[in-house]
């Protein structure tokens, strides 16, 4: 099966102060179509640098990042900002909304800035309010919403594009347990239904249970693989504990 998302020895290294922080150190991975992987790690353990490294928010000191048959780490800054607006859609774990604009203005957001017309962006905007279930919210501000239905808006803005990949970086650490829980779904029906491909960060063993295979990064270095875990997220912390405890 082809892969949408190749991560050949990626490593980086801070500088904190006169020391050197070793944040990832040779990481591979891939991740096929349609799927939904979680690359999960305790506080501090690299998947956040990781997951800007794959969504070229940052680049690495070594290694390749092939997203859809593409070397983002040899493209230009301006180059690779486009090829991720185009072509990526990031999810973090703050919503990111400007107070000011309504839940559809939010959504359109990254169309505008793309230069297209505002009366193209109306019916994408409207789909993707739907999918996320936000139709009776649409005309809300961020202040007169949920947690999780702000998150919401945050994802419909993320897919609008039609991304060939979505990054989520915890995104549901903000937010209270059946809020976070309606996220997750989210997340694994834009995969099983939609076919979107889906990589999420976490540390939580009910976030990963959701995803179709699961990453475990320790000090910055993949330590294992944890499969076929069927939503059962106390065989993902079992798992969890064995590989990175």
């Amino acid at each position: 099966m082809n892969t949408i998302l190749q991560v050949n020895q990626v490593s980086k290294t801070y500088r904190s102060g006169g020391t050197r922080v070793r944040a990832v150190h040779e990481v591979s991975l891939s991740v096929e179509p349609g799927r939904m992987v979680a690359i999960m790690g305790a506080s501090g353990s690299g998947k956040s640098t990781l997951l800007h490294l794959i969504g070229g928010l940052d680049v690495p000191d070594a290694g390749q990042v092939m997203v859809d048959g593409q070397d983002i780490t040899r493209m230009s800054d301006r180059r690779r900002t486009l090829f991720r607006r185009r072509n990526m859609g990031i999810i973090f774990q703050t919503f990111n909304l400007l107070p000011t604009l309504t839940a559809s203005e939010n959504i359109a957001v990254p169309l505008l800035v793309d230069g297209m017309k505002s009366a193209a962006i109306g019916s994408r905007v409207e789909e993707m309010t739907r999918l996320v279930h936000l139709e009776q919210r649409a005309n809300h501000r961020p202040q007169a919403m949920s947690g999780g239905e702000q998150q919401r808006v945050a994802i419909a803005r993320a897919l609008l594009n039609d991304p060939i990949l979505v990054l989520a970086d915890e995104p549901t650490g903000n937010l209270d347990s059946i809020s976070a829980s309606e996220i997750w779904g989210l997340l694994a029906r834009l995969a099983r239904e939609f076919g979107k491909t889906v990589l999420m960060v976490t540390h939580e063993p009910a976030a990963a249970a959701r995803a179709d295979r699961i990453y475990v990064l320790k000090d910055g270095s993949i330590v294992g693989t944890i499969d076929e875990v069927n939503g059962d997220a106390a065989l993902v912390a079992a798992r969890y504990t064995q590989l990175a405890g």
